[in-house]
């Protein structure tokens, strides 16, 4: 290496450089790069020892090359400096252009840092611009720089020792070190860069397949799975529209592919489920629902939406799972039946009868404020409340400050008057007369068979719409809305005339009697009141009649 006294540069020098310069930018990857640097700095530019220190992404330098000598090679390769001593270790010493010369004067005070190092022996220096065995010279790498010309990111740092000739690089050496470190810093961003596009390409193709793989198992769950699945269009006008099913769904609805992609499932959705399915269908979510097949019956099905995207900010679609429970559902409905009627009759039981007309009751609401009794004379002119304030037989107005209830009001006719036009929920309680006698002279089966009989006899006499339930023994009740005083009284007679007539039970006709209680259910009344004060009646009606008129044998 030349010194600044010397006027000329050897050409061999020159194309040495330009030499390690080409071989940096044909390596094939970073590694290839690094060891490509470390190897220009000793062979091209005349230094015993190299180093390429690596900034990693944690921002602290790994020694990632180094050439010259085997020994020290093996010792540092893959040690790690901190950030912090190699900043410290930039900002002193001499400033060559961009290189960094720490003369051993000032040196000593590195010896005891965190960054990898090695010392070639040799005598001290006997002139001014020779090399000393502890100075160090540092050549930073940084990214090109930007656009407004200041100096890109730091890279790493090109560590030199002892050049060869034993003395301080001359201007051109040090120009030449500079260069070399230019060049090598964008050799090494190059090959990060390459190094970062193949491992996007592998990630990508992996990906790629992964999908492909992904798509293929998605296609054979979705066409071979042993349970409906369909995918539907979200949102826009065409909001719900089947676009693809499976085979099983299609044998499940007894419709075709190509048949089903003409529907949206609201169309198959049964009439009462429409608002279940809308619900589902907008958030995604679970649902059970009864939906139409091509005979037009219905299925009961539990559908199950997932909001899926086809591809990153492309369109959503919803993927529905279809099950059939259809035997479930009908077992549920057989316990719930089952639960709520009596196993004998079939008729409602007795908690079903008080769970009905519990709630054809009202709860009696808080007096009305004076300000919105006004109001309701004015809408519903006078008389639209009682005088204690509660409204009733109307639905009041959402007025500020009335402190009611938005529903009818139940009322009972006036006591004592056959028909004064007042209708309500009449509760009439039926027991049997005679029936004792049945079941001591013929036995349970004949009893059971009697009030089977009896049952179909007032389901039978009753109004679509009223309840007919067995209380329990031979007592049953009817609830029977809107009626009049006259109403209830002559229903009472007809049911009893069905009653009396001869019963076929066990190979013989029986005859039982009957016994009806009339009660009326009003506001504030519970369940067990309102069926109490028809069985005193009854028992009123059943003690007011001769013995021989409650029982026919």
């Amino acid at each position: 290496m030349e010194t600044e006294s010397e006027p000329y540069v050897r050409l061999a020098s020159l194309r040495q450089l330009h030499q390690a310069m080409a071989d940096m930018n044909t390596a094939r990857s970073l590694a290839d790069t690094l060891q490509t640097v470390a190897d220009g700095v000793v062979n091209a530019l005349g230094y015993e020892l190299a180093c390429v220190n690596l900034v990693r992404n944690d921002g602290h330098l790994v020694v990632a090359a180094f050439a010259g000598n085997p020994a020290a090679e093996a010792l540092i390769t893959g040690r790690v400096g901190s950030r912090e001593s190699w900043e410290r270790r930039l900002a002193m010493g001499e400033r060559w252009g961009d290189l960094v010369f720490i003369p051993h004067t000032e040196g000593w005070v590195l010896d005891d840092d965190d960054v990898p190092q090695w010392y070639t022996d040799g005598p001290p220096p006997r002139f001014e611009d020779e090399w000393h065995p502890s100075d160090r010279l540092f050549a930073p790498m940084y990214t090109p720089p930007s656009q407004g010309g200041t100096c890109g990111e730091l890279i790493g740092v090109l560590s030199v020792d002892r050049p060869r000739n034993g003395r301080l690089p001359g201007a051109w050496g040090r120009e030449a070190l500079q260069m070399y470190a230019f060049q090598a810093a964008i050799a090494i961003s190059n090959a990060r860069l390459r190094s970062n596009i193949q491992r996007a390409l592998v990630r990508l193709e992996r990906e790629q397949q992964a999908l492909r793989a992904s798509e293929e198992s998605f296609r054979a769950a979705f066409e071979y799975a042993p349970s409906g699945m369909a995918i539907a269009e979200l949102g826009g006008e065409q909001h719900g529209r089947i676009l693809r099913t499976n085979d099983a769904l299609c044998r499940l609805l007894g419709r075709p592919a190509s048949a089903m992609r003409r529907y949206a499932f609201s169309d198959l959705a049964h009439p009462e489920d429409i608002g279940i399915l809308l619900r589902t269908s907008a958030e995604g979510g679970r649902a059970e629902l009864r939906l139409r097949r091509r005979d037009d019956t219905y299925i009961w099905v539990s559908l199950r939406n997932s909001v899926v995207a086809d591809a990153a900010d492309g369109p959503r679609f919803l993927l529905t799972h279809i099950e059939d429970i259809e035997d479930r559902k009908r077992r549920e409905l057989q316990l719930a039946h089952r639960a709520s009627h009596d196993s004998l009759t079939g008729l409602p039981n007795a908690a079903e009868l008080r769970t009905r007309l519990s709630a054809r009751i009202c709860t009696r609401p808080q007096p009305a404020h004076p300000a919105a009794l006004d109001a309701m004379d004015r809408t519903y002119g006078p008389g639209a409340h009682d005088a204690n304030g509660y409204g009733f037989d109307y639905h009041p107005a959402p007025t500020p400050g009335y402190d009611g209830y938005d529903h009818v009001h139940v009322v009972a006719p006036d006591e004592g008057v056959r028909d004064d036009g007042t209708k309500g929920l009449a509760v009439l309680f039926c027991d049997l007369d005679g029936f004792k006698s049945i079941n001591d002279r013929f036995g349970h089966n004949a009893g059971d068979a009697v009030l089977i009989e009896v049952a179909r006899r007032l389901g039978r006499a009753v109004r679509d719409g009223d309840t007919v339930a067995r209380l329990g023994g031979d007592e049953f009740v009817i609830l029977a809305d809107g009626l009049g005083r006259a109403d209830a009284t002559d229903l009472a007679v007809r049911l009893r005339n069905e009653i009396i007539q001869p019963i076929r039970a066990e190979g013989r006709a029986v005859r039982v009697g009957a016994s009806f209680g009339i009660g009326w259910a009003q506001c504030g009344m519970s369940a067990d009141e309102v069926l109490k004060s028809a069985d005193e009646r009854m028992y009123v009606e059943k003690r007011s009649r001769p013995k021989q008129h409650r029982r026919a044998g």
